[in-house]
This record gives C-alpha cells, structure tokens and sequence, in this order.
C-alpha cells in the first residue's frame, strides 16, 4: 500500500506561505515577565557595538519559559535568545566558548518544545524574523518586508535575511501545487502533471529574479566584514577561535562542549522540498552518480549521509518531518522517464523545471562569489600589508580567512561550499529527460559573460579547450572572476 500525500496542515505549512508561519511573528512577547530578553533585544545593536553586552548578559536572570504559551511565543523567544547566544559568542575581540546560563537554561527548554538545536538557524534568522510594513499587502513583496531584529541594526543585514523571506513566501504556493501532481501522478493524468510543472518552472523563475535583487541593498564588503561573523556556528571554527565548540552552560558544572553550524539556506525547507519533489539527488561532494540504482517512486526516502541531509537536523522538526515523508511519495521524475518518448510536452516541463533550478543555483554561486570569495582575497591581500600585532587584535571568522595555511574560506555552516555548490548545481541538471536538455545541462561553461554584473559581454577570444586539469579554471561570471578549485568556500547554500 502506498503511503499517503502528506497534509500540509499536520506539519504547520501554510498553502500560500509555505514554510513561513500563518501567523505573523511576534514583535514583543506579550508576558511583562520577558521584559528583561525584550529590552536586551531593542538595544542589541548598540550592545555589541559598545562591547557591553556579554556583561549586560552576565547579569540577567535564569527566567523560566512557563510564561510561553502560544507557538508564536516560543517561536520569538527563539529567536531572541540564538540572537543573543551568537552575539555573546562573537561580539568581543575574541571569540567565548561559553554560552552563560541565563541564555543557556531557557533556550534548551525552548529547542527541545520547538525540536531546533540551540543555534541561531535559518527558522530564526529568516522564517521567524519579519513583519509587514503594510499588513493589507501581500509577504512575497520584498519592498513589504522588514525585519525584527539584527545584529547590526544596518539595511544590509535586513535585506540579506527579506530576501530569503520574499522567496519563502513567493515559492510558498509551489508545496501545495506539486503535492497536486504527485496525487496527479498516482492517477495517470499527464495533463495535471504538465499543467503543474509549467506553473513551478514560473515560479522559479521568480524567486530566481528576487534572488537577483540581494545586491541592492546588501554591501558585500560590509556582510563579509560585519554580518558574516555574527551568523558564524561553532563547528569547524577552530581557525576563528573555537576548536572545540561551544558549551551551554546549564549551571550543573558538566555542561559537554558541542559544536553546531550556524545558519545556511541549506536549512531551506524549501529549497529542499523542491530537489525531492523533482527526484533530484545530492551526494557528498566529490562522490560521482551511482546508476545501479533501480528506479522507484518515494526513490529519495533514503538520500545518502552528506551535508544537505545533515542540514534537516537545523529545521523546526514538523518541518524535517514533512520533507522525510513527501521523500516516500515523490513520484514526478519516474512518472516523466516513464513517458519520455510518448509525452514531450511532459518532458518539456519537466526539463524546465530542472533548468530553472539550475539557474537559480548559478545565481546564488555568483552571490557566494561576490559576497564570500572576493572579499576574502582582499582581506588576505590586505593583511600581508599590516603587522601581525594589528592583525591578532581579533579573532573571528573574517580574520581566519586572512590566514594563507588555511585558505579554504567556509561558510557560515563550517564547511567550504564553492565545490559543494558546484556539485548541487550540476546534480539538479542530472534528472533531465530531453537529449537535448540532458546536453545542455551537463555542460561545462568556460567564459558566461565579463565586465556586466547582469548581461556580461561576448567572449574576446576563444577558451583553449586543452587546458591542463591540474590548471584552475577562471570563470567571469555575475560577481567577477573566480577560480572554480576547491579552495574556496561559500557562506550559504542554496
């Protein structure tokens, strides 16, 4: 017997909004017994700036999550204290490794009711983080979007966060219209299938152009320098000045030393519903395609150890919860491979699909790129100029990027990204039906456009194809020139 198409409402998915809560989030929690994390919270920018705010939190009581009552509440008290855990941990000139047990107490409590590790994550960062400015228009508007709280208090570190919000809520009606075809699917009809992935093809398309807007309000130079380090977790972070992790200190005096990535758009549940739903796979990078596997519907119910599986761990676990059993009824690539020489149109959409997530993936390269990678080389080249003194004032995971033994720049999840990232995007092309698409997807661009941010301009010469394979390959993509080598990382992941 076949498993059921899994119910949005039994996971808390909204039809129009997806992922994002149906109730807005909170701007204050309601109880007056919270004013203290409220107050923190209003003056947490100025907090870090002036470096107080390690004793400010020092000296504030262990409060009690009795007062907690509705979702939304837990929810805002979430994301106040990851908030506060990350700038405590961060916010001096050297990294803490101890999280004090004014935060650390009630923010256990709150992880374990909400099933999210202690981190800030992307559910606190971005899912539980806005509000409208005008509550009659609609969330997927970008210009519509404001955020609750930042590190900052900059426009950069806001719009870094709505963007991701708007394609939240933009790709939000995707879940409800792809569980339609799965249910299409079950019953032969074609029509309902193609029907549904040209809408998704669209729609991808448009959160592709939202994608595309991160750089008008968000400096590179300021998220690399000021906002990155904040959303830093403590794994891998030996190099910033946390080698053995973090440790939430529960006042029982055996607290352990854990060690969780910080918040990646890895932990989209959305962006992940969209692999499963078009049965694309991921595999650890650097590990090629398997295809001894046999195919079956539910074919991504069990997907391989690798860091896309790990980052479920990160989501509110109704969430993970949700992706796991659409996983057992994805039905669509084995409804389309099964009608590839009978129904084109089919394919066509369904290759459409494919490309447009393709694309999109290649923006977010290029954000990574502009945002992440050349940045860093600045830093290093700016730091072999001044004294080592200067460059030891601080430890954080800008400066860990200045040290040339350790050149692999990560991400704020703690790994380095650009070969994974590579990896993920040429994956999504794998599924495609069409000769043609299949070829067009798998290939290899040398030179796609230099000089424009957006249009790029005509190749001056032509790319020597017999480059040595040890030789890095320079791409001139959307954010510049870069080298497509594995010794550069990324600061999210789409």
């Amino acid at each position: 017997m076949r498993p059921p198409i899994p119910v949005l409402s039994d996971y808390g998915i909204s039809p129009n909004h997806g992922f994002l809560p149906d109730v807005l989030p909170l701007t204050r929690l309601p109880d007056p017994y919270y004013n203290k994390w409220e107050s923190v919270g209003a003056n947490l920018q100025n907090l870090i700036l002036s470096k107080r705010l390690r004793g400010v939190i020092d000296r504030l009581p262990v409060l009690s999550t009795i007062g907690l009552e509705h979702d939304a509440e837990w929810r805002r008290a979430y994301m106040l204290l990851t908030f506060f855990a990350h700038g405590y941990i961060w916010g001096g000139d050297t990294p803490c490794d101890r999280v004090p047990p004014s935060i650390s107490v009630p923010l256990l409590q709150i992880c374990e009711h909400l099933e999210v590790p202690p981190v800030s994550t992307y559910a606190a960062s971005v899912l539980w983080n806005f509000k409208p400015l005008f509550v009659d228009e609609e969330i997927d508007d970008l210009d519509n979007l404001a955020t609750l709280l930042t590190f900052t208090g900059s426009l950069d570190e806001s719009w870094f966060y709505l963007v991701s919000v708007a394609i939240e809520a933009r790709g939000g009606p995707i879940i409800p219209l792809m569980l339609t075809a799965v249910a299409a699917a079950r019953q032969g009809d074609s029509a309902t299938v193609t029907r549904c992935l040209r809408a998704f093809a669209e729609r991808l398309d448009d959160l592709g152009e939202l994608l595309r807007r991160m750089h008008e309000s968000c400096d590179p130079g300021f998220f690399y320098r000021r906002i990155r380090t904040f959303l830093a977790g403590s794994k891998n972070m030996a190099e910033a000045g946390l080698p053995h992790g973090v440790t939430y200190d529960d006042g029982s005096g055996t607290s352990p030393y854990v060690q969780y990535s910080g918040p990646s758009n890895a932990q989209s549940s959305l962006i992940q519903f969209f692999d499963i739903i078009l049965g694309i796979e991921h595999r650890p990078t650097g590990e090629k395609p398997d295809t001894s596997e046999s195919d079956r519907e539910g074919r991504s119910r069990a997907p391989k150890h690798n860091f896309i599986r790990d980052m479920r761990t990160y989501m509110p676990g109704p969430h993970a919860r949700f992706l796991n059993d659409v996983s057992a009824v994805a039905n669509i690539r084995e409804f389309v491979e099964a009608r590839t020489t009978s129904d084109r149109e089919l394919s066509i959409a369904y290759d459409a699909c494919l490309a447009m997530l393709r694309a999109f993936r290649d923006i977010h390269i290029a954000i990574v790129t502009r945002y992440i990678i050349l940045p860093s080389r600045e830093n290093r080249a700016r730091s072999r100029s001044r004294s080592p003194e200067v460059v030891r004032t601080r430890q954080n995971l800008a400066t860990a990027s200045k040290n040339e033994q350790h050149r692999k720049v990560k991400g704020t999840g703690g790994t380095a990204l650009i070969p994974f990232l590579k990896q993920a995007r040429d994956e999504t092309g794998e599924p495609s039906v069409e000769a043609w698409a299949k070829k067009f997807m798998s290939r290899q661009t040398k030179v796609s456009g230099q000089g424009d941010f957006f249009l790029g301009k005509e190749e001056a010469a032509k790319v020597d194809v017999d480059v040595p394979l040890d030789e890095p390959v320079v791409e001139h993509g959307l954010a510049g020139t870069w080298t497509m080598d594995d010794e550069y990382g990324g600061i999210c992941n789409y």
